[in-house]
């Protein structure tokens, strides 16, 4: 690594941004890189020529007052991003453009040890690549998204959804599998990287993502960038306490925000009227029409809305975006969001605050794996 403040860690900066500028826009002249870094035309055309000489850019030819555009080359490799959900394993190969070209989902237990989760990875990904003409030698880097929380020591040290994962060092253990530079993050902080670059909070600086699955968690956008806190786990609001006497959460304690929204607690109610259902049945049924379902999508929705307008009140975010399976309901839970943000927001806060489904889907924190792993890979120099 380069010394911070020197003139290699400058100029690794200065093509990050470049690098970040083109992704963001596709392809993009350099005067539109000089106007959107902030660099100096001179030092752009610097870092295009060397990228381009190494063959991670291309320039195409322009016509027009537009010019010359440059983008990322095709050839200039591939990444691979691993979303690990509660019941599920997703894979997934993008281009150094951060664009998804391939993916592959598998059913997995959640009691699953770790090496058997990241085998069961590693052959998905061989399957992928072996698809490919291009072979197993462009694979560059490796993102990896786990329903825990990831602190800085990179360790998981709850087992609540995972518990094979326990003591695991994530990162670590699964570049040791994958053989190439690898990077791990909550699945939450994922959505929330997603969903700010590519999808409902694009060109805005803060966000909130709420990612309601088989548990809740939040993933927070500040200035632009993934805030993770110094201990490396901000966003864990499933464990916030809505009632002290309330019912008890798998964590242990009660009345947990979980308990009351959380994939596993919904599921758990419904289940007297309708034994073995699922969260998407859930969700099918609420949707339907049925009545329980409704009141318990409802219900959900109007306890996230109160743990929103806290968030809301704390940081002020512009735009609060609700995703995970039980985002699928739609504004049945969305409406309920609504209305706890005008019942426990600040009349300004909840005025100037958008409340949105994910853009990107059930894919965010898939997605998001992608770009994770484009932050592991290194330019050349």
């Amino acid at each position: 690594m380069s010394a911070p403040g020197s003139t290699a860690s400058l100029r690794t900066a200065n093509q990050h941004r470049v690098v970040d500028a083109i992704r963001a826009g596709n392809e993009l002249s350099q005067a539109e890189i000089s106007r959107l870094t902030e660099l100096a035309p001179a030092t752009v055309s610097n870092i295009v020529r060397v990228l381009s000489t190494a063959g991670f850019l291309e320039q195409t030819a322009g016509s027009g007052r537009r010019g010359a555009t440059v983008r990322i080359s095709r050839q200039a490799g591939l990444v691979a991003g691993v979303d690990f959900g509660h019941s599920h394993i997703q894979v997934s190969l993008g281009d150094l453009a951060g664009q998804v070209i391939a993916t592959k989902a598998r059913p997995l237990d959640n009691d699953h040890a770790h090496d058997d989760g990241l085998a069961l990875a590693r052959r998905l990904l061989d399957g992928l690549l072996d698809d490919l003409p291009t072979g197993h030698g462009e694979l560059r880097a490796v993102g990896v998204g786990l329903p825990s929380p990831i602190g800085r020591t990179g360790v998981i040290d709850s087992g609540s959804i995972l518990p094979g994962w326990v003591g695991v060092a994530a990162a670590e253990a699964a570049g040791e599998v994958f053989g190439v530079p690898t990077l791990a993050d909550n699945d939450a902080n994922l959505g929330a990287l997603a969903e700010s670059r590519v999808g409902a909070g694009i060109g805005l600086s803060s966000m909130v993502y709420l990612k309601i699955a088989s548990g809740v968690g939040a993933g927070l956008v500040l200035d632009g960038r993934v805030y993770r806190g110094g201990l490396g786990t901000a966003g864990e609001i499933g464990h916030m306490t809505m009632d002290e006497n309330g019912p008890l959460c798998r964590c242990g304690s009660r009345g947990c925000l979980e308990a009351y929204v959380g994939g596993f607690s919904l599921v758990n109610q419904l289940a007297p009227l309708q034994p073995d259902i699922t969260i998407a049945g859930l969700v099918e049924l609420a949707q339907g029409g049925d009545v329980s379902a409704r009141r318990l999508m409802e219900d959900a929705g109007r306890y996230l809305g109160r743990a929103a307008a806290m968030i809301a009140n704390l940081i002020g975010p512009e735009i609060i975006v609700v995703g995970g399976d039980l985002a699928a309901a739609g504004d049945l839970l969305l409406d309920g969001v609504r209305d706890g943000m005008r019942r426990h927001a600040l009349e300004p806060v909840e005025r100037e605050i958008r409340v949105e489904r994910a853009a990107l889907g059930d894919q965010s924190s898939a997605v998001g794996t992608i770009l994770l792993a484009l932050d592991a890979v290194e330019l050349p120099s």
